[in-house]
């Protein structure tokens, strides 16, 4: 299973908190269930962070089966209409957001449980 990761690293612009967490749960959150081949969606908001961190105000992971459905899903309609709803959240936010692809290696929990 692949993993692409997005880090939104910056702030939140004040007072705008709460609008922009509306609207990735209401606008973005869906057109991410729905791009091709996608397996599980997860968001966190951090709440703690180690001094020397990076302030990363939002994470987002989706799972994928391959490389190629990563790629099939960065092909898709779905994912311009991804880049289109993230654009209306730009302005409630300073930073930047980056992407991370990883394999996992193992599942410990299922395989402890």
């Amino acid at each position: 299973m692949f993993t692409r990761t997005a880090l939104f690293e910056g702030k939140i612009l004040e007072g705008q908190e709460d609008a922009f967490f509306s609207a990735v749960e209401e606008r973005l959150l869906p057109i991410w269930q729905r791009l091709p081949r996608v397996q599980d969606v997860r968001l966190y908001k951090p709440v703690r962070r180690d001094a020397d961190a990076p302030e990363i105000f939002l994470v987002l992971e989706i799972d994928y089966p391959s490389i190629e459905a990563i790629e099939e899903a960065m092909a898709s309609p779905e994912r311009e209409l991804a880049k289109s709803a993230h654009e209306a959240i730009m302005p409630m936010y300073e930073g930047r957001h980056y992407h991370l692809v990883s394999l996992r290696l193992a599942n410990f929990l299922a395989a402890s449980g």
